[in-house]
């Protein structure tokens, strides 16, 4: 998809969104999503922990809705409850409070990824990236703490990251890359550079150039401190020829991370020829439950454009 038509697009649909008042597409009832092959699916019941959380959050919201703070954590305990649609609701609800906090564009931007409205996506997370434009990054708290309990993602770069996926996943390249090198610059750890280096990648070999793509691999090395993101670290070390594929497929946690490694290697059979093998692979991602995570969501997108 050519810039010009993608901008047409976003432009006509946030148009007709502000005129018919509808932020969330029609599903069957109970679903969370249709997915790009026509699948409806449906998100597990949460966890106690969650759900605790989420009663909190919602408490706090209750107590205090015009809090900025309070909308972001109710949004956001609802989306980690499997519910992406009432989350996209709440921060809507965000956004007319406080149309110039980009974090409620962030938010939303991020869960219209997990419901494949990757339009209305661009258009919150191109808000956001022009909210940040000129300020001060700061830390995102987690809502899920990793091992050590040490944030490692911040506002500034959560946009460009969800911006640059957004983009990936309508195989626009060249806007893709954009966003994840400005997320590379704006990454302030070994996490941030890791994950975004993966994209970066991924998208140099998908616009046919293996020298650039190879380049941005230098700043890659084993020695890196990765708290979180020890897929795309490990896919990186693959690519670079410095981990085995055995090596790097030793993982069945069947979760997220499993999911971008799996997606990761199908791409790389993809982009070396091997097409048939790498479409196979991606097809198998689609048979997991993983229906939610980027890899999932990043596997369909591109077999349902080929």
């Amino acid at each position: 998809m050519n810039n010009l038509r993608h901008i047409l697009t976003v432009g006509l649909m946030v148009l007709s969104c502000a005129a018919t008042g509808q932020i969330l597409p029609d599903v069957p009832e109970g679903a969370q999503v249709v997915t790009l092959r026509g699948i409806p699916r449906y998100a597990p019941a949460p966890g106690d922990a969650v759900t605790e959380r989420l009663a909190m959050a919602k408490s706090e919201y209750e107590a205090d809705a015009d809090n900025a703070d309070n909308i972001i954590w109710y949004g956001r305990r609802t989306a980690y409850a499997g519910d992406y649609r009432g989350a996209i609701e709440i921060f809507s609800e965000g956004i007319e409070k406080f149309p110039d906090d980009a974090r409620m564009y962030r938010h939303r931007g991020h869960r219209y990824i997990s419901i494949r409205e990757f339009d209305r996506a661009i258009a919150d997370l191109e808000k956001a990236a022009s909210l940040i434009e000129g300020t001060e990054n700061e830390t995102e708290p987690d809502g899920l703490p990793n091992a050590l309990n040490i944030p490692v993602s911040s506002l500034h770069g959560n946009v460009w990251y969800h911006l640059g996926l957004a983009y990936y996943l309508v195989q626009d390249w060249d806007n893709a890359y954009r966003a994840y090198k400005n997320g590379f610059d704006a990454g302030r750890n070994d996490d941030n550079r890791v994950s975004t280096t993966h994209w970066l990648y991924m998208i140099l070999q998908r616009k046919g150039d293996p020298e650039a793509a190879a380049r941005v691999l230098n700043a890659i090395s084993a020695d890196m401190n990765v708290i979180e993101n020890m897929s795309y670290h490990n896919l990186c070390l693959f690519y670079k020829g410095e981990l085995s594929l055995d090596v790097l497929l030793d993982t069945d946690d069947g979760g997220p991370a499993a999911a971008a490694i799996i997606y990761g290697v199908g791409n790389w059979y993809y982009y070396n020829g091997e097409t048939d093998r790498g479409n196979s692979i991606l097809q198998s991602l689609l048979e997991s439950p993983s229906w939610s995570s980027f890899g999932y969501i990043a596997a369909e997108a591109d077999l349902t454009a080929r």
